[in-house]
């Protein structure tokens, strides 16, 4: 006689909704963001759609919501190499390596479908906009007190700048940006800049 299985767990609320974030996580690494629908991600996930579409009303929200379930390129500790230079080069270098393994093909595709999609911009356009700027303030800050840069206060955009500049070259290549680039973004811009010009006094 063998033995009986046990009834299949019912998954609900937050469980329920992790699982199918990470199982719209996989199906996007196994199709790529062009060829991810929602039907897709159902029967990955052993569900129906109209159980997706209680919580997503659009791809993007999905991918969204999976991609921040995952952890933001910025997560985890802000770099301490004991030099500013080290320490953005870290930084850069840690987003350019979760794009190139999230795919830069799914982050370029989200962004296109945000851009027709004039609510779901505004959602997101704040946390694009700031994306950031509080780990490069608290670099720079660390920076003025080993004495790198003068002691002021910079703009938002200065700060702000190598993780923008990282930004410009994903949407002009369309690929994520190497060593070389990197270097060229703190070496021949944004250090020369901070430590001359861009400072206002406290």
């Amino acid at each position: 006689m063998t033995e009986r299985q046990a009834p299949p767990v019912r998954r609900r609320g937050n469980h329920l909704e992790h699982a199918l974030l990470a199982t719209a996580w996989d199906e996007l690494l196994a199709v790529g963001y062009a060829n991810l629908t929602m039907d897709g991600v159902a029967k990955r996930a052993g569900t129906s759609k109209p159980v997706l579409y209680r919580r997503w009303r659009t791809r993007p929200e999905l991918v969204l919501a999976a991609l921040r379930q995952r952890g933001p390129l910025l997560s985890g500790e802000p770099p301490d190499t004991g030099s500013l230079r080290g320490d953005v080069l870290a930084l850069l270098e840690r987003i350019s390596s979760g794009l190139r393994a999230l795919g830069t093909g799914a982050v370029l595709g989200l962004l296109a479908d945000y851009l027709r999609d004039a609510e779901l911009l505004a959602s997101v356009r704040p946390q694009i906009m700031t994306q950031g700027h509080d780990v490069m303030q608290l670099l720079l800050r660390r920076a003025a007190e080993r004495g790198e840069i003068p002691d002021g206060v910079l703009s938002p955009r200065v700060a702000s700048l190598p993780i923008d500049l990282l930004r410009h070259e994903l949407f002009v290549t369309q690929s994520a940006a190497g060593p070389g680039a990197l270097i060229e973004i703190i070496d021949d811009i944004f250090l020369p800049l901070v430590r001359g010009t861009g400072m206002k006094a406290r």
